[in-house]
């Protein structure tokens, strides 16, 4: 989940002690502080050591293309010491365009990151996440076209990066940056919809941003995500301890069960075909 700072690696030790135990997946954050700095590689290779049932490796899509002259580039050497550092099942590769824009200094040269995430794809499996402003069809489509194995929709409605970076723009006196944050603040698609526009191109499908509870994976579930991804809460649990991060976890997937008990669902995939009602702010999405 994290990761490259010094309390990193209590916090990712924490929770794949917990995600193994409990039997969920866990993904670090970007690795790129390890595997191109050299900085706190502890702060991941900490989740090596515990049978996590499914491990995603991390990079941003824009250390995957030249910044600046001169700049260090990811590519297949460094996509493979970021596996092997935690034993890695596959990589995650972030889209944090809004964030980059919001940061000052911030790595904003996007041409060719598409075609580098399919160079990426043909030699190791990749999923695609979002950061907070969700995946478009369209989107998703190109990904599909350059074999990718599955997708991170990362939505509106959880952390939002804009808002993280328009506070650090501020504190560091930029103001133009700061203004930007502020506009973009709630910038991107809610996740439900992302979901729903991203599951029937028949990959599989991670629903995050907003997701705070079983009951919240449940409906992600119902409407036809394959899994679900939880950052804030459990983070917040590990940083208290491992207690407080099992037991987190555990009730997230005993809320899990109970919405599957009361919906007649016996397994996922009686769960995925549940019926569901639309509201709020999704339903003028769906319809527009």
């Amino acid at each position: 989940m994290t990761g490259g700072f010094p309390d990193a690696a209590t916090i990712n030790d924490n929770l794949a002690r917990a995600a193994a135990e409990v039997g969920v997946a866990m993904g670090v954050g970007s690795e790129r502080a390890a595997i191109v700095k050299g900085q706190y590689p502890e702060s991941y290779a900490c989740l090596a050591r515990h049978e996590v049932p499914l491990r995603f490796a991390n990079f941003g899509a824009p250390q995957l293309i030249e910044q600046k002259p001169g700049d260090p580039v990811v590519g297949p050497t460094e996509v493979r010491r970021a596996m092997d550092l935690i034993h890695a099942d596959l990589l995650a590769v972030h889209l944090n365009f809004l964030q980059e824009m919001v940061q000052p200094g911030g790595d904003r040269r996007a041409t060719g990151c598409l075609a580098r995430i399919g160079a990426l794809a043909r030699e190791f499996p990749v999923l695609v996440k979002e950061t907070g402003a969700g995946l478009s069809r369209a989107v998703a489509e190109s990904l599909r076209a350059e074999r990718v194995r599955g997708f991170d929709v990362s939505g509106t409605g959880g952390t939002s990066f804009a808002a993280v970076e328009h506070y650090r723009a501020v504190d560091a006196g930029a103001e133009r940056e700061a203004r930007v944050g502020k506009t973009f603040w709630d910038w991107g698609i809610p996740s439900p919809v992302s979901v729903l526009e991203v599951a029937p191109l028949g990959l599989p499908v991670i629903a995050s941003g907003g997701i705070r509870s079983g009951l919240d994976a449940a409906r992600a579930i119902a409407l036809g995500a394959s899994a679900a991804g939880i950052a804030g809460g459990l983070l917040r649990a590990a940083a208290s301890g491992y207690d407080a991060t099992r037991g987190e976890l555990e009730a997230i997937v005993h809320e899990l069960k109970v919405a599957m008990f009361l919906t007649g669902s016996r397994t996922v995939a009686e769960l995925r075909a549940a019926p569901y009602v639309l509201t709020g702010e999704v339903r003028p999405w769906v319809h527009r």
